[in-house]
Formats: C-alpha cells, sequence, structure tokens
C-alpha cells in the first residue's frame, strides 16, 4: 500500500492512498483525516486503508482522482519525533576525516543517532531555502523507516514488528557548520535545517524481497542538476539494521507512533557506486586529485532522489528540490 498527504494549506494536509503507479489518488478521511492518525490507530485503519488501495489500483474507488506528485508534503508534513542514525560507517568515517575529527570510542558497539527538527519537514517538490551558501549545503540521500507506538526496552527481536512505512529522506547538512558545532559536544543544532522525504511512504508487503526483515535492498539514485553523484545498495554494508536503531533509541524511553528514523547517509565501500552526498564526492576527490571540484549547493541546483523496483518502476516516487539561499 502507498500513501501520500495531500497539500491543504494547514500544517498536516490530508490523507491520501496512491495508487501503485502513483497515477491515482483517493482522500480517506472517513478512515483517517491525516498520516498521523492513521499511525496511532494503525491496527484497526490498515485493513480499512489496504482495502481502498485494492479497489485503486482495480479503478473500482469512487472518488479518485488524478495525482499530481507536486501538491503533495512529505507524507509526514510533521513529526512529533525524527531520529536519524549513520549505520554507514564509511560515511561517518569520510565525513569525520574531513572535518578532522576522531572516530567515537563505541561506534561499532552503539549506533550514533541524533534526534532532528520535526516541526516541519519540507516537501518532496518545494524550494529548499539555505540562510547562506557559505554554510557549505549539503544534501543526504537516506531511507527512513516509520513505527508505532514501541514501548521501553523493546528489544532488537522485538523491534521489527514496529516498523509499518519506509520513505526515502534528504537529510540537508550545512557542513561549515558542522565543524564549529559538533566540538561543543551537545549534538547537531543549527547545522541539521529541515529534511524532506519522498513524496509517498509505502508498507512493507509493497516492497517484497526488497524488505529482508531488518533492512531495505535496492540502488538510492541521487543527481544534482540531472549528473549522477551515485547509486550505491542500501542493503550493502549497512553496519547497524533498523531493528537495531528501534532497540537503541527506545532503551530508555517509549517511542510515540509516527516516529521517523532515517539510517544515515547511504555509501558503499565500493566507490564505483557513487556517493550519497557532495561531502564523500568531495573527499574522495581530495584523495585522488589532491583538491575538492565538486561544488556544495548553490541557489538554483536541483537535487534529486529515488529508487526503483526490478520493473524500472519508482517506488516511492522522487525527491525534487530547488535550492534557493538568501
Amino acid at each position: 500500500m502507498k500513501l501520500a498527504s495531500l497539500r491543504t494549506g494547514d500544517r498536516d494536509g490530508k490523507l491520501i492512498v496512491v495508487s501503485k503507479d502513483l497515477a491515482r489518488g483517493i482522500v480517506v478521511s472517513e478512515i483517517a483525516p491525516t498520516m498521523q492518525k492513521a499511525i496511532e490507530n494503525w491496527d484497526v485503519v490498515e485493513p480499512q486503508l489496504q482495502k481502498v488501495y485494492s479497489q485503486l489500483n482495480a479503478g473500482q474507488a469512487n472518488g479518485a482522482f488524478d495525482l499530481d506528485l507536486m501538491k503533495l508534503e512529505s507524507p509526514f508534513p510533521r513529526s512529533y519525533q525524527f531520529l536519524d542514525g549513520s549505520v554507514y560507517l564509511h560515511h561517518m568515517e569520510k565525513a569525520r576525516k574531513a572535518r578532522g575529527a576522531e572516530m567515537p570510542p563505541n561506534y561499532k558497539t552503539e549506533p550514533l543517532m541524533y534526534q532532528g527538527l520535526s516541526d516541519r519537514f519540507c516537501g518532496p517538490t518545494e524550494v529548499m531555502v539555505f540562510p547562506d551558501a557559505t554554510l557549505e549545503p549539503d544534501y543526504e540521500a537516506e531511507v527512513a523507516i516509520v513505527v508505532d507506538d514501541v514501548p521501553m526496552g523493546t528489544t532488537k527481536a522485538e523491534a521489527a514488528s514496529h516498523i509499518k512505512l519506509v520513505m526515502l529522506l534528504n537529510d540537508y547538512t550545512l557542513r561549515s557548520l558542522t565543524k564549529t558545532e559538533l566540538p561543543k559536544g551537545f549534538g547537531f543544532m543549527q547545522a541539521k535545517p529541515t529534511s524532506s522525504f519522498s513524496p509517498v511512504a509505502v508498507t512493507l508487503d509493497e516492497l517484497g524481497e526488497i524488505w529482508d526483515g531488518e533492512k531495505l535492498h535496492l540502488e538510492l539514485v541521487s543527481e544534482i542538476n540531472g549528473k549522477r553523484m551515485g547509486q550505491p545498495n542500501t542493503g550493502k554494508d549497512m553496519f547497524f539494521t533498523y531493528p537495531d536503531l528501534i532497540a537503541h533509541a527506545c532503551r530508555t524511553r517509549a517511542l510515540s507512533a509516527g516516529t521517523i528514523i532515517g539510517a544515515g547517509s547511504v555509501t558503499n565501500q565500493d566507490e564505483q557506486s557513487g556517493f550519497g552526498c557532495v561531502a564523500e564526492a568531495r573527499i574522495h576527490e581530495q584523495m585522488i586529485h589532491g583538491t575538492p571540484s565538486t561544488p556544495f549547493l548553490k541557489n538554483g541546483d536541483e537535487v534529486y532522489i529515488d529508487s526503483f523496483d526490478t520493473q524500472g518502476k519508482t517506488i516511492f516516487g522522487a525527491i525534487r528540490q530547488k535550492i534557493k539561499t538568501l
């Protein structure tokens, strides 16, 4: 099943069910008015939403309309909690090397995770605004999951059953600020502006063999101004899995339904797969050529992130955003 939030002018949008090919949609306010309400009552509404999804794909849903992805918010226009990990250790090692920082001593025994801004996300086709181009804006191509209510102390073995939805994620970073902010020892604040997500969120049954119960196996394509940056495989070199991240996050607190958990910029050890952010490309260029050549994001650039099924069709819809610097 595929779900999205239609832009309505208010903060939470309106929940719609989306056809498998992303061509049609239908408002389902009688089942749940918003995505947040749906995830909070998932056991009750999920069968009803699945029924509508089947009818929509069969061309039998009254009230269905042609879908314009430009009119969609991120599936969760805002969230009570957004957590992001860094489980592709090759990315973390490169990022820390770039700012002259050592790796934490326990980075292979406990996932690295921060709590990010979540009171408003940037829509998948909305212009992303940065205050200043000198802050070295960067994108990060990721995959995120959404959970239902997770009790405190949930184990890794129990965690997978709480994963209900999967989305693509662009976790923007202001690289120049990470160099001054992180050494303070209090985590991200200014260096992590709002993030964005794919137009639709999908249920696990929609993914088939791409989902193995703990992680996703697909190529995550990213481009800047039509130039391919990378297509790393999300299942390769993933040191910690999504159940690992859930268990880590809920060790001392419960996670409310609708909590979004990202796994960090996707990168593979094999650099033939390219990169999941500008910073990685620049580090590679520095190592090979002695100087970086790929610029950070600037006014007018367009960032594109997408993934495809075995038939070459988009699964989540593309994140496609213009960049604006003030």
